[in-house]
């Protein structure tokens, strides 16, 4: 019903995160020194994960509307409409929603460490084939 709600708030977050971050490289040249060592910023790894968790958020919102579980006029939510399905939803946002939104987070985990190893592992590469 409204479990695209938690990975969208969660994308808010992460998108005021990212631009802090972005911020931060740019003052302190961090992110001109990564790119010229063939490393990732960490402004492009958040936004993987805020591509992802909007892309998600809005997908799920889609298909919500699709069912007809979000309307465009008030409220918005047909969940809302009476106390038993108001439960309903919260009890799928704090099950499904978080769910989602700790998968999208722990993927991003692991791409990040991935990541953070492929330089290294090129490097390695490199030195065994000269």
């Amino acid at each position: 019903m409204a479990c695209f709600i938690v990975p969208g708030t969660e994308a808010i977050v992460a998108s005021i995160v990212e631009k802090a971050v972005a911020s931060k490289e740019d003052e302190n040249g961090s992110a001109k020194k990564a790119v010229a060592e063939g490393k990732i910023t960490w402004k492009q790894k958040l936004s993987w994960l805020t591509a992802m968790l909007w892309g998600g958020a809005a997908l799920l919102a889609l298909e919500h509307i699709w069912h007809g579980e979000v309307v465009l006029y008030p409220p918005f939510l047909t969940a809302m409409s009476n106390a038993a399905d108001t439960s309903a939803m919260l009890h799928e946002m704090s099950t499904v929603g978080v769910a989602m939104a700790v998968t999208v987070t722990v993927i991003w985990i692991a791409m990040v460490l991935i990541s953070d190893h492929v330089p290294a592992i090129k490097k390695k590469l490199a030195g065994g084939v000269a």
